[in-house]
């Protein structure tokens, strides 16, 4: 009967034991490499995702830089607009002088002419009075085609704006339709992702429970490992007892342990700063193409030029801020150039000394931006015919 069940728990050791074996040799390759596998998968399309959200924010960037450039652009073409209609009335009145004192002169032939040149009292009256109608018709003439360039002038310019509009707004739906393109790839990458994600955790979590199987097989094969060899010993000691013809047993049995609206138009001094002067001449011409010819109207644009110079946000020369990418329209239309060709006036002149030795518009000494009052729905600080603000 001991026999028996010797052979019997030997043979439970046995299964066990081989049981343990097949567990920890035969799955875990294949688990490990589908796991390794999995987490490449899923390092490779973080990283691309990565990169795709990247792109996304700099388009984002690149579409609100041009949509404040067409905004700009508006305002500037609406400036241009209104130009235009005062250069042609300015024209329509010119002409219509002319045209009075032409049929003046053909209702009355040269008579009046004649009578005014034979009224002469002397050689030198004479004279001066020839030069007067000599230049009378000269001065129309001249009148005339001085309107007519300065509306040739604006109409050019008016028409460039457009184009620059156009070409501007096929760029942001051009911008827009890569950032549709984009996400709708974050959309698929951000899928796949979380597909591989899930995998992972599944084979992790496949792969946990061949351990903890493995782990209850290792210690069921060593509690039969020792619950045999008390059933060994005990019998040994049964036998020791039997052979030696009774008497009390001497052998001890043994055990084991397991373990597992209005503007404030007073100046103030921010304090002053360097610069050559050139940059003077510079500040200067750009605060004339964008304001009136008034104080308090250059001076604001000052203003917002020397504040950006003084910000981290924007670069800090003046050179700097007027020639940054798109972000005042006369560097881009041949304005500036312009101004700086024939000269500031004495005034934009002052206004930008002062700006550069502190003095700031109070109305505006918190803002960073300014356009074509008439042009834009914004709120702020209108100030001549611009709307000051502090943020895009």
């Amino acid at each position: 009967m001991n026999i028996s069940k010797k052979r019997w728990m030997q043979s439970a050791i046995a299964l066990i034991c081989s049981f343990a074996v097949v567990l920890s040799v035969f799955p875990v390759s294949a688990d490990n490499e589908e796991i390794n596998s999995l987490e490449s998968q899923s390092s490779a399309l973080q990283s691309e995702l990565d990169g795709i959200n990247s792109d996304i924010l700099n388009l984002s960037e690149d579409i609100s830089t041009t949509e404040m450039q067409l905004e700009v652009l508006n305002g500037e073409i609406a400036r241009t607009s209104d130009e235009l209609k005062v250069a042609e009335e300015n024209e329509a009145r010119q002409y219509a002088a002319m045209k009075t004192r032409i049929k003046y002169m053909y209702e009355h032939g040269n008579a009046s002419l004649l009578e005014m040149l034979f009224s002469a009292e002397s050689m030198v009256d004479f004279l001066n009075k020839a030069d007067f109608i000599e230049n009378l018709s000269e001065y129309d003439r001249n009148s005339l085609d001085e309107l007519k360039a300065i509306h040739a002038e604006i109409q050019e310019q008016q028409e460039t704006l457009q184009v620059q509009q156009s070409s501007l707004t096929d760029l942001q739906s051009q911008l827009k339709n890569q950032e549709s393109e984009l996400q709708a790839k974050a959309s698929a990458t951000s899928t796949n992702l979380a597909d591989v994600q899930a995998r992972l955790e599944k084979a992790k979590a496949e792969e946990a429970e061949r351990i903890a199987a493995e782990e209850a097989a290792k210690k069921a094969a060593e509690e039969a490992e020792e619950a045999a060899a008390r059933e060994a010993s005990a019998s040994a000691g049964n036998n020791s007892s039997q052979n030696s013809g009774g008497g009390s047993s001497s052998g001890s049995s043994q055990g084991g342990n397991s373990s597992g609206g209005g503007y404030d138009d007073s100046v103030i001094n921010n304090g002053g700063t360097s610069a050559s002067a050139d940059d003077v001449t510079l500040l200067a011409a750009i605060i004339q193409c964008e304001a009136y010819q008034n104080y308090d109207s250059l001076l604001a644009v000052a203003t917002v030029i020397m504040n950006r110079v003084e910000s981290s946000r924007f670069p800090n020369s003046i050179r700097g801020v007027v020639y940054a990418k798109g972000q005042f329209e006369p560097v881009w239309t041949g304005r500036l150039d312009s101004v700086l060709s024939s000269g500031p006036t004495s005034l934009s002149m002052q206004v930008a000394q002062d700006a550069i030795n502190g003095s700031r518009l109070a109305a505006v000494s918190d803002c960073y931006y300014f356009l074509y009052a008439h042009g834009s729905g914004r709120d702020g600080v209108v100030i001549g015919d611009n709307v000051f603000f502090q943020s895009w």
